[in-house]
């Protein structure tokens, strides 16, 4: 007497079915003792008059399909967690960042409050903000948190939608990088890149004054998220008339349409830090 695997049992099955019903018996059930559960009733069948199957012990099963279950669980999740971090890798979070989240945001004013709520708003809200392209531009002093809230929103996004963090620089030196000869991608494909990716966080806007050529290839890449409707988040230290100086006129126009300004009224955190650390 025999006990398969349902796979095989399956296969019998399937087999009797081609063959026809007179190839399988019943023979009834048994009272079969398991050495963990005690006693249970096996149901058995006879196959093709020789090949006998009896059921296991119904408790012995059930904790099987439970142990399966917890471990393609835990399967699951250890490739989600790859996957995520396929995708900060991805998303060029720099490593500071990685791991920030509303949670650990210090919010001890009214105004860091708002702030975070906004943050956390345009989170729990990324569908409709991803499909009527609304954006966000955080603007405050270094050290107030501006790179701390837009990573997290970044990578709570994630493995839904990925997105990318780059400073304006880095962008403006990425599209002439195609400009060499050696380059593997040309300024097409990086465009591309930039106008089309889901989330696009542009951080350190104004931290040089901007020429002609680098408002050229910026207003490039916000003119093609605004006709895409993407959504992009921008952190800035200027104000808003320095901003709007460094950016230009034009996307200046485009990010008012579309993005809400959230000021980061308040002292830089790293003084603080610094002396806790202390």
């Amino acid at each position: 007497m025999e006990h398969l695997p349902n796979k095989i049992e399956q296969s019998l099955n399937a087999m009797i079915s081609h063959r026809g019903a007179d190839s399988k018996e019943t023979l009834g059930e048994v009272t079969k003792t398991c050495d963990t559960h005690g006693d249970y009733l096996s149901a058995g069948t006879r196959y093709f008059g020789k090949r006998e199957i009896w059921t296991n012990c119904p408790d012995c099963v059930e904790a099987k399909l439970a142990e399966d279950r917890k471990a393609e669980s835990e399967a699951a999740a250890d490739r989600q967690q790859a996957h995520i971090a396929a995708l900060i890798d991805q998303a060029c979070i720099p490593a500071r960042f990685i791991g920030r989240n509303f949670d650990n945001f210090r919010a001890e004013t009214k105004s860091q409050a708002t702030a975070l709520n906004f943050a956390k708003e345009y989170a729990e809200s990324f569908e409709r903000n991803l499909k009527n392209g609304t954006g966000l531009i955080f603007s405050g002093l270094p050290g107030t948190g501006k790179s701390h809230l837009a990573a997290a929103i970044l990578q709570s996004v994630m493995p839904a939608h990925c997105g990318l963090y780059i400073t304006c620089m880095g962008l403006i030196r990425a599209v002439r990088g195609t400009w060499r000869k050696e380059s593997e991608k040309s300024e097409t494909e990086i465009l591309r890149t930039f106008g089309t990716v889901p989330l696009l966080v542009l951080d350190e806007i104004g931290v040089q004054y901007g020429t002609d050529g680098e408002q050229t290839i910026l207003f490039d890449v916000l003119d093609r998220r605004y006709r895409e409707m993407m959504p992009t988040i921008l952190l800035t230290n200027q104000a808003k008339q320095g901003f709007k100086d460094f950016i230009g006129e034009r996307s200046f126009d485009r990010l008012v349409e579309t993005s809400r300004w959230v000021a980061f009224d308040w002292d830089s955190y790293r003084a603080t830090a610094r002396k806790e650390a202390a």
